[in-house]
């Protein structure tokens, strides 16, 4: 009696574990675009070793969410990082009266002062996808270690500015001193830059 029972009860868990797995099957092929025309077309119900492969798809594909989640966080945080030095104004003009500025915080900060004697804005154009870059070209008279120590000092900013072009002259020998056309070029959001119409060069 007790035989009969339990084949019975293994009887009936087969059937259910069947009907789950035919539930399962049913649902994964109706959420799913790219598998249900494939399945379906070969055959009008699933066998049981391709329903075992297609949970352990699922599985697998549910367990790397969780480290492209990681993944995109870690890269965020490093974007929001980096993003930090952007130049942040609400027109080009500002943002290039921001890099010349820097230019002037950078020439008083010698000993002695460098004086900015002129100051050129260039045209504001997109930095690859997703910024744009404005350009100021200073001139000044300094000595040659002034320029050295001036460059070095441009590229310990915290902002996204770097020398974009440097042009240097004689100016004085005996005082030793070259006249310099410093262009530096600061990182904006892409907003700040116009954007370009078909036909326009």
């Amino acid at each position: 009696m007790k035989l009969a029972s339990d084949k019975s009860r293994d009887r009936r868990a087969l059937l259910l574990l069947g009907a789950a797995v035919l539930l399962a099957v049913l649902y994964v092929l109706s959420t799913s675009r790219t598998a249900a025309p494939a399945v379906v077309g070969a055959s009008k119900a699933a066998t049981i070793p391709e329903a075992e492969l297609m949970l352990e798809r699922m599985r697998q594909s549910v367990a790397r969410v969780p480290g492209k989640d990681q993944v995109l966080k870690q890269a965020s945080t490093e974007l929001a990082v980096r993003e930090k030095g952007l130049i942040v104004a609400d027109t080009a003009n500002q943002a290039q009266e921001q890099v010349l500025e820097i230019i002037r915080k950078i020439a008083n900060a010698q000993s002695p002062a460098v004086e900015i004697r002129g100051a050129e804005l260039g045209q504001p154009h997109a930095f690859g996808d997703a910024y744009g870059e404005v350009t100021v070209a200073a001139s000044f008279e300094c000595h040659m270690d002034q320029l050295v120590q001036m460059l070095a000092d441009l590229s310990a900013r915290p902002e996204l500015v770097a020398s974009s072009d440097l042009r240097i002259a004689a100016a004085n020998p005996k005082q030793k001193t070259v006249n310099v056309r410093l262009a530096v070029s600061g990182i904006v959001p892409k907003k700040l830059v116009p954007e370009k119409k078909p036909g326009m060069l």
